[in-house]
């Protein structure tokens, strides 16, 4: 009996200590495959970058494919704690589609990932490759485009955007200024693309803003400002 208690507190150690190192790997992953691509990123790759043995890192992905998809899946969990969570704390309405726009931008602009937003670099990837990495990369950009869509239906619903504003289209508009302020930012390292964004996207929800909510949108003064201090 004793002999077995002492063994399962070791088990649970290394059990402790795997997770522990999985967790690192996937930490170096997303920034590597976000700047490097999904394509790279390769058991000896992250062995280098890690200075651990191949043996221990395949132990913890039985193949490249398996450690692409655990990638995706831990820079999701980067992307709920720092775009989604921060704007699920505001109530629904204007001022939660806002700072989901807001949040995303900052995102980018601050450096989160290495290569900067790491589904718009590994949805261009994988778009035209058929497997289960473009199928789960697909599926996480859908949720982020429905999030964004219910948080327009929300707005429309407290009375802060017009009722005939069709939300479709003004998902894919943010989602498209979003992106291309990604793109200017890193392949010219356009840092007045994130000023640019946001100003467009505030136009777009002041021109749909039933009068009273317009009020609880920033002033383009206020945004410039903030921008600035960053």
């Amino acid at each position: 009996m004793g002999t077995r208690q002492q063994k399962l507190p070791a088990k649970a150690g290394a059990k402790a200590k795997g997770e522990r190192t999985r967790k690192a790997i996937l930490g170096t992953a997303v920034h590597l495959a976000s700047a490097e691509g999904l394509e790279g990123l390769t058991i000896g790759r992250l062995a280098a970058e890690l200075s651990l043995s191949k043996s221990g890192l395949f132990a913890h992905f039985g193949s490249k494919e398996d450690l692409q998809v655990a990638t995706v899946e831990a820079a999701r969990a980067v992307f709920i704690r720092e775009v989604i969570r921060p704007a699920f704390e505001i109530e629904p309405g204007i001022k939660r589609l806002w700072t989901l726009c807001d949040t995303w931008l900052s995102y980018v602009q601050s450096g989160v990932f290495r290569g900067g937003c790491f589904f718009a670099a590994a949805a261009a990837e994988f778009d035209s490759r058929p497997g289960p990495v473009r199928d789960r990369i697909a599926e996480i950009m859908k949720e982020w485009l429905a999030t964004l869509r219910r948080a327009v239906v929300e707005a429309q619903e407290a009375g802060h955007l017009a009722r005939d504003l069709d939300p479709t289209q003004l998902v894919f508009e943010v989602n498209s200024l979003e992106l291309g302020a990604n793109w200017a930012f890193q392949l010219y390292a356009d840092k007045g693309a994130f000023v640019r964004a946001r100003e467009a996207i505030l136009e777009r929800l002041r021109r749909h803003a039933t009068a009273p909510s317009s009020a609880l949108l920033p002033s383009s003064k206020a945004k410039r400002s903030r921008t600035r201090s960053r």
